[in-house]
């Protein structure tokens, strides 16, 4: 698809898209769905981001970072539960230098488990050295391709410094995530087919596509509207265009929409990302508002999305969810 065409399916209101997206899922990518543990180990960040919850300018929220202890624990469930990876995820939070991911890396790699950071900007070095202390995956979401766009919604931030620490990802051999907001003000219809030309042109492994919702802590707290048709859309052209790659049903598709996340799984999707971060601190991770499960518990949140995926048809996969895994 060229990006004219990517335009015109965006901005359709056929669903058949829909139907088309979940038929290359089933080709490529089989009946099984990857369950990822998700550990929001802090919610410091020295970023601004206009459309965050945790961004430093944000002085109502209560702060946390969990103990390397704390951690190990919630990693532990993963395994009990089956998971076969691991998401560590976090703002940018200096405190967790390069060492102390190392550390962590040394002591999860002991449960035979796939590992996956999501902790921002580091440098090139850095990177290789999480490598080297068995990080498989990295998830960095360019969020939007749009420069102008992104220069107003990130202070002190820089695009190509952002793309190039995805690029230095792919060169030292990460399964490299990345992905976008939908819905963001002055974000047009053209800038989200840039976003999905930007995945292909990187060779993404795992796309993920959230609806922006907006939070009362932040400059954008009054852009409010419903974006997960559109959501939806982006996602299943991502399936199209790269068949083979892992796509998450995300937890904000559920927040906008009830059964978000299995609507997603019928529309491309392939992978879900249960929260096991302990039940204290569910609530203090406030990217956006009103995120679902926040009062649940983790062994509750497993059974659930368990239950959920078995209702729909599907399969839970035993492997660690490569993207070119066979189950």
């Amino acid at each position: 698809m060229d990006k004219i065409q990517i335009v015109n399916l965006l901005k359709s209101s056929d669903k058949e898209l829909f139907y088309m997206a979940d038929e290359v899922r089933k080709k490529t990518k089989g009946e099984y769905i990857h369950l990822r543990g998700l550990i929001e180990f802090t919610n410091i960040c020295k970023r601004d981001c206009f459309y965050c919850g945790l961004r430093c300018e944000n002085k109502n929220i209560e702060r946390y970072r969990l103990t390397e202890d704390e951690i190990i624990s919630c990693v532990k469930r993963c395994v009990a539960a089956g998971y076969k990876t691991v998401v560590l995820q976090g703002g940018e939070d200096d405190f967790f230098n390069a060492d102390k991911i190392c550390d962590l890396l040394k002591r999860i790699k002991h449960y035979d488990i796939a590992v996956t950071l999501s902790i921002g900007e580091r440098t090139y070095d850095e990177y290789k050295e999480f490598k080297k202390y068995g990080a498989d995956r990295y998830l960095l979401r360019i969020e939007t391709t749009d420069r102008n766009l992104y220069k107003k919604l990130h202070p002190k931030m820089d695009f190509d410094n952002r793309a190039e620490c995805l690029y230095n990802l792919k060169s030292l051999g990460y399964e490299t995530g990345t992905g976008c907001l939908v819905g963001l003000p002055n974000q047009t219809i053209e800038s989200l087919a840039d976003d999905i030309l930007f995945f292909k042109k990187l060779n993404a492994d795992m796309v993920g596509i959230g609806p922006f919702i907006a939070h009362p802590n932040t400059p954008l707290a009054e852009e409010k509207k419903d974006n997960f048709d559109l959501s939806l859309r982006v996602m299943a052209v991502c399936r199209i265009l790269m068949p083979d790659i892992n796509i998450p049903a995300t937890t904000a598709m559920e927040t906008m929409r009830p059964n978000g996340r299995i609507i997603a799984l019928n529309s491309g999707a392939n992978v879900v990302m249960p929260n096991m971060t302990e039940i204290q601190y569910r609530s203090k991770y406030e990217i956006y508002p009103n995120k679902i499960c926040v009062n649940e518990s983790p062994d509750k949140c497993v059974n659930c999305i368990k239950q959920k995926i078995l209702s729909i048809g599907r399969k839970i996969s035993s492997s660690k969810g490569f993207r070119f895994d066979v189950d």
